[in-house]
């Protein structure tokens, strides 16, 4: 019997036939996860960059107010949404009459949620990922266990024994393993490397929302909020 992976594939079980499908769709789909949460914190990253920067250029001005305005371009901004999460809530509580204090108090209360939330949608699919590097070994070891319990159960139909007679069900079965642990350890690579990434992400994204609660109580004893009508008025906190 020729070993090549072709003629093995070829010759397996149907049993064996679906577990190689279950461990191809786990790859694909681990694939897919890596690339698609790669171009988010990539982009994610890029945006909040060239946002940092715009920030600070209306912090050192004073128009606060500004903040809580995200551009088209940074409508997908973690740290846009963040900064104008926690300046809405800043400006909701001071525009109904809170104190500095609650008005301090309310904007981190709408900075954590905010983090929850992005923290969320930025986690999306890494369970998946992780799922597949730790249950695809197993999958590829059940395969295995099932066709080298059919090889035993062939010799047995047959009567005959002996490693020639087991050795091509056998290498089938181990072909289904390898291919298991094909498909887990880049998966277990992969999910490393997209967490190290997110964490880096929400690390700014903390240090951040702490900067902004630290201006908010040193500087942001006058505000420009939005009237109801057209314009703004100023409203100094006491």
């Amino acid at each position: 019997m020729s070993f090549d992976l072709a003629h093995i594939f070829r010759n397996m079980d149907v049993f064996s036939l679906s577990v190689v499908t279950v461990l191809v769709l786990m790859g694909i789909s681990s694939l897919s996860i890596f690339f698609e949460r790669m171009w988010v914190y990539t982009r994610a990253q890029s945006r909040s960059r060239r946002y940092a920067s715009l920030a600070a250029d209306v912090v050192a001005q004073g128009r606060w107010e500004a903040l809580t305005r995200i551009p088209g371009e940074y409508d997908a901004t973690p740290l846009a949404d963040l900064l104008a999460s926690g300046l809405k809530g800043f400006t909701t509580a001071r525009g109904e009459g809170g104190s500095h204090e609650e008005s301090i108090a309310h904007a981190n209360a709408q900075l954590i949620r905010a983090r929850e939330r992005l923290n969320a949608d930025l986690n999306r699919g890494l369970g998946l990922l992780a799922s597949v590097g730790s249950v695809a070994p197993f999958v590829g070891l059940l395969g295995t266990v099932i066709g080298i319990i059919a090889a035993f159960q062939g010799i047995a139909r047959e009567g005959s024994g002996g490693l020639g007679a087991v050795s091509g069900g056998i290498a089938e079965a181990l072909v289904v393993t390898a291919l298991g642990l094909c498909i887990a350890i880049p998966a277990v690579l992969a999910f490393n490397l997209l967490n190290a990434r997110l964490d880096r992400l929400l690390l700014a994204l903390d240090q951040t929302s702490a900067e902004l609660l630290d201006h908010l109580k040193i500087a942001g004893r006058t505000l420009v909020f939005p009237s109801t009508a057209a314009g703004a008025e100023t409203r100094h906190v006491a």
